[in-house]
């Protein structure tokens, strides 16, 4: 796994902005939402698995991720309280992610069961909380990292279950989230994708699109920097781009979470040459109806 705790995560970003002496309004925004999770998911301790082996083998073969809404187990005044500071949060960085709702500035801001439920399960989310207009992409995000914590948690007891290579999936194995960055692992440089929502780590084709599905390898290409270290693979046919880390290159522990922000100027680099990241195009949970049902 080269996935870290919250903790660990806070600690190497600390490091490491010290030693770059780098600073940003977006990694201070993002040092405290750390903290947020972290004293989340301390709070919430390790779940227990609400799958058998044999009901989670059933659900990998037919293409369903692991955990559905009914089986989260929810702590909902907690989750009330994270959802207060997440938003608070938010609302510090108007600059980054525009203004939040006045709805959603109240001491106490309610995030609705129901829209736990839709984000979850990717439908559409409302336009409107409390009468006031929001943006869908700042409340998607909102969301996301308000049960990020939880998500993660019944991640680490799953991840297990999951049969690697009868998955391979664009969508993931726990959750059904889609991925936003992916590695090359040491043994065999094979590819593998990282859940955007729940951090949990899946393998998949190196020829095929993570987020349209082509396998046209005239539509498929990838940028690496000149050390070979890290890698734009993008898709002419839906334009869009993920960052990769080929860790064949690294000798140091790699986490991944962290590098999901060390590498923004990949991101910068992506969208110049006329791309866009593939988890921000399509729904946080994408499961067709032919690889679903």
């Amino acid at each position: 796994m080269t996935a870290g705790t919250y903790g660990e995560v806070l600690k190497r970003l600390e490091e490491w902005r010290k030693k770059e002496e780098c600073s940003s309004r977006f990694l201070e925004f993002y040092q405290r939402l750390l903290g947020i999770q972290a004293k989340a998911t301390k709070q919430i301790g390790k779940p227990k698995p609400a799958l058998k082996s044999k009901a989670s083998h059933e659900r990998i073969e037919s293409g369903w991720p692991l955990i559905s809404f009914d089986e989260l187990d929810l702590d909902w005044p907690l989750l009330q309280d994270v959802f207060t500071e997440v938003t608070v949060a938010f609302a510090k960085y108007p600059d980054l992610f525009g203004e939040i709702p006045k709805s959603l500035r109240e001491p106490r801001p309610t995030l609705p069961e129901e829209m736990v439920k839709a984000w979850l399960e990717g439908a559409k989310l409302p336009s409107t909380i409390a009468g006031d207009n929001i943006d869908e992409h700042l409340l998607e995000a909102i969301i996301q990292a308000t049960l990020r914590p939880w998500l993660t948690s019944q991640a680490k007891v799953l991840v297990s279950l999951v049969n690697q290579e009868r998955w391979r999936r664009r969508y993931c194995p726990i959750c059904g989230g889609s991925p936003d960055f992916a590695f090359l692992d040491k043994e065999r440089g094979s590819r593998w994708l990282l859940c955007s929502r729940c951090d949990t780590e899946w393998l998949f084709q190196r020829l095929e699109c993570p987020y349209c599905g082509t396998k046209d390898q005239n539509a498929l290409a990838y940028f690496a920097d000149d050390e070979g270290l890290y890698r734009l693979y993008v898709c002419e046919q839906c334009h869009t781009y993920i960052k990769a880390i080929d860790l064949r290159h690294t000798e140091s522990e790699v986490l991944l979470q962290l590098e999901r922000v060390m590498t923004l100027d990949l991101d910068r680099q992506g969208q110049e040459k006329g791309y866009q990241p593939g988890y921000s195009r399509i729904s946080s949970r994408v499961i067709p109806q032919s690889e679903g049902s």
